[in-house]
């Protein structure tokens, strides 16, 4: 079993959803080794998120941020953690709903998904700075 662990800063991304599969590749190269296994992608922050979806049509990045911010909207009458700006309880729901962490099969040192899918950081702050993520790649 080979085991490998990186954690890496991404630069400051405005709001919204953000294909970032690239930038994990190419900062563990290390997938290349595993015939057989899987990445785990965590994000360190309660105020973003990661997923998997659609890499080619960027309006479907769109309609994610608009329908979270129907779905989760800010300056709700009974929010009560307010002081870190409107956009921040919404952003800690957002990032609960989507989730802290991707998980995903390597076959034959690649990353096994769907022709049309891509790792997204969901930045669900109006202005937040980099965002950190433990990449770990485990396998045979």
């Amino acid at each position: 079993m080979k085991i490998f662990q990186r954690e890496i800063t991404l630069p400051s991304y405005r709001r919204g959803f953000h294909i970032i599969t690239d930038q994990i590749l190419r900062s563990i190269p290390e997938i290349k080794e595993v015939e057989q296994g899987f990445l785990q992608v965590f994000i360190k922050h309660t105020s973003a998120s990661l997923t998997i979806n659609e890499n080619a049509d960027p309006t479907v990045r769109k309609d994610f941020e608009s329908h979270m911010n129907i779905v989760v909207p800010e300056n709700a009458p009974y929010y009560k953690h307010d002081y870190e700006g409107s956009d921040d309880m919404p952003a800690h729901i957002k990032a609960s709903l989507m989730g802290a962490s991707v998980q995903i099969p390597i076959t034959s040192g690649k990353l096994n998904m769907g022709i049309w899918q891509g790792i997204y950081l969901c930045e669900h702050r109006n202005y937040a700075s980099g965002r950190n993520l433990v990449l770990t790649v485990w396998g045979l």
